[in-house]
């Protein structure tokens, strides 16, 4: 009698066990698929280069951003595509300026022409730096864009941009500030979230 008592118990630890081993392994290969599309540069000709928004200090883009801005006008240089579009709205209460209107700036300051930047100032979050970008493409008749952001970013900016009908390729910041094996955990332990969070209905 004890016997038969104790193998159900037993089954339900045993079917707890694996369950919680193909919980690991799944978020374990979504972190190995998110790694693999951010060391992956499949740049090449485009109607447009999207560089996707991040905060900025009054008038000057925070060192992330930066990193963003710098390669984009690099694939722009490189005769890439002709137009870069720089995204992102306003920070904060009181911002000065939006983001994008930090990234024209600063690339009217390395040489590139007024005509070749278009931005948009509403978005506030990846989705919405995409969405606004296909309004700026749709307007523009851009087709083809290269999306540059982080790496660790690169899979959900990509996913969101098919999502949107974007006919998108990645181009990761190869000097991206997510440097130390501190902040390149954070920002991957935040990417797998979102990868799962991003599936709920809206």
């Amino acid at each position: 009698m004890n016997a038969r008592r104790r193998k159900p118990r037993r089954g339900v630890f045993g079917w707890t066990w694996r369950l919680l081993l193909a919980v690991l392994v799944w978020l374990a290969g979504v972190a190995a698929y998110i790694t693999w599309v951010g060391q992956r540069d499949d740049a090449r000709p485009a109607d447009a280069i999207i560089v996707l928004g991040a905060a900025a200090y009054d008038a000057k883009p925070s060192p992330v951003f930066e990193e963003r801005i710098r390669h984009g006008i690099d694939l722009y240089k490189r005769g890439l595509a002709p137009k870069l579009i720089f995204t992102g709205g306003y920070g904060g209460v009181g911002a000065r300026f939006s983001e994008s209107q930090v990234a024209r700036r600063y690339a009217l300051r390395q040489g590139v022409p007024d005509k070749a930047i278009l931005i948009e100032s509403l978005s506030r979050n990846t989705h919405d730096n995409l969405r606004q970008a296909s309004l700026l493409m749709q307007q523009h008749q851009l087709h083809d864009v290269i999306v540059v952001s982080d790496p660790l970013h690169m899979a959900r900016a990509l996913r969101i941009s098919r999502d949107l009908g974007i006919r998108a390729v990645g181009s990761p910041t190869p000097t991206s500030r997510f440097r130390t094996f501190a902040t390149r955990w954070r920002f991957l332990l935040q990417e797998v979230y979102f990868f799962h969070r991003d599936r709920l209905p809206r």
